[in-house]
């Protein structure tokens, strides 16, 4: 699609998506300018020399000459000076809309609350299996306009809700929205401005998945357009969903279809059986063979240190679920291991805490009482958490990973599983949360050197 190449783009807000855009605007003969409020943005050595810049405060000036300013996903559009423009009639765009106006290759969108990496990945692995010729990028890995190099025939992206507020008509082959609870409240205002935000990936899609057991991620669009529901229910009719045996043994299921006994799966927990049944119902809605698909479930061991499982050792099998930083993520990780485990009556031991971030742990404290054995604190915040553990329910203190580790170990039985999902940030014990996912696979394998 061509588009005038007049006038000044303006890209607000530098860092990697930042400087991919300006590098394609720049390639593509447009003039260009960028901001940023920060004094010494990075990547500001990654773009041509001759681009004019202003930094250390958001050029409102610079802004308002603009035709079209690019806003990067970091910065609000309830920015004064981002306002400041818009009063102007001028239009602010992100870089996922440049993409969409750059290409018609079809995209496949995929959005949600909890889950969207590991289905973005594990789908993009599915269509590269089938042998499509994939880019995968947006908020995850690569940015979307860096994505054009690849000359693909199928563009995967995840996208967050700070990029689709300035997304419009995104015309995806197939959009999805795999789930919605509260969050990032501070930048939407309220829940209805965070659900109007995630539902533009709706806006012109040829096909659509959403969760029959989340309305929130239903679209108000016409149901003559092609879409399935997928949860961890019984499916309806050509829809997608769980069936059980008489032990309650979860299989993917397509209407009254067993599709794969999940224990065939490395992604393990009731969650993952929901994120590979969407990417199932996604794969189906582009063509994607199902046998195909299916062989990639068996194969695909999941994002590092999301419930990415590490090891077993004495029938006791350990997962990394140090991106579990939020008491959403680890509920999310406990139920799903503990409704996997509930049929072979095996339990979990829980390693919990460091920052907090002044969160309300409470809503752990059901799920701990219905799945855990034994429960292993940790970090700043570790205090907090034990005022509402279960009163039955064992727990013990530990000063490092490694302890916490050994503890586990010896109070694990024949088919349990010791679960690193901390519900905290790390920055008390570690560098990051890739540091902590990290010691955590290295205390398990001393564990099995043993």
């Amino acid at each position: 699609m061509l588009i005038q190449r007049d006038g000044l783009k303006v890209v607000a807000g530098l860092g990697v998506s930042g400087v991919s855009v300006v590098n394609y605007l720049h390639s593509q003969g447009y003039k260009v300018a960028v901001t940023d409020s920060r004094p010494n943005p990075p990547g500001q050595e990654q773009i041509p020399a001759d681009i004019p810049r202003a930094f250390g405060v958001l050029d409102a000036e610079l802004l308002c000459s603009a035709q079209e300013i690019i806003l990067s996903p970091g910065l609000a559009p309830q920015l004064p000076e981002i306002q400041q423009a818009i009063a102007k009639g001028i239009s602010v765009v992100s870089d996922i809309q440049l993409l969409r106006r750059a290409t018609d290759v079809p995209i496949v969108a995929i959005t949600g609350s909890n889950g969207k990496s590991t289905v973005t990945t594990l789908f993009a692995e599915m269509a590269q299996d089938a042998g499509k010729k994939v880019a995968v990028g947006g908020n995850l890995g690569r940015p979307a306009l860096d994505l054009l190099q690849d000359k693909p025939e199928l563009i995967v992206l995840e996208l967050s809700s700070f990029q689709l507020e300035t997304t419009t008509n995104l015309n995806a082959q197939a959009g999805m929205i795999l789930n919605m609870s509260e969050d990032h409240l501070d930048r939407h205002g309220d829940m209805q401005g965070y659900h109007q935000a995630k539902h533009r990936i709706f806006q012109g899609c040829q096909s659509y998945v959403y969760n029959r057991e989340d309305s929130l991620t239903r679209p108000l669009i016409s149901d003559h357009i092609p879409h399935f529901s997928f949860g961890l229910n019984a499916p309806d009719l050509k829809q997608y969903g769980v069936l059980r045996d008489v032990q309650g043994v979860m299989f993917l299921a397509k209407g009254t279809q067993r599709l794969l006994d999940s224990r065939e799966m490395y992604l393990q927990g009731s969650h993952n059986v929901a994120n590979a049944l969407a990417c199932l119902a996604l794969g189906e809605l582009i063509g994607l063979p199902l046998d195909s698909m299916l062989s990639t479930l068996k194969s695909f061991k999941g994002l590092a240190h999301r419930c990415e499982y590490v090891d077993e050792i004495q029938q006791v099998r350990y997962y990394d679920d140090s991106k579990g930083t939020n008491v959403g993520a680890t509920l999310a990780a406990i139920n799903g291991l503990g409704q996997t485990l509930a049929p072979q009556n095996g339990k979990l031991l829980v390693i919990l805490g460091g920052v907090g971030k002044g969160q309300d742990f409470l809503p752990l404290q059901a799920t701990l009482k219905d799945y855990a054995r034994f429960v292993v604190l940790i970090g700043a915040d570790a205090k907090i958490i034990e005022t509402i553990l279960p009163e039955q329910l064992a727990f013990a203190h530990a000063n490092s990973l490694q302890d916490a580790v050994t503890l586990c170990q010896n109070h694990a039985q024949a088919g349990d599983n010791v679960l690193l999902s901390p519900a905290c940030a790390s920055m008390d014990m570690f560098k990051d949360y890739h540091d902590r996912g990290q010691q955590f696979v290295a205390c398990v394998k001393q564990l099995k050197e043993k």
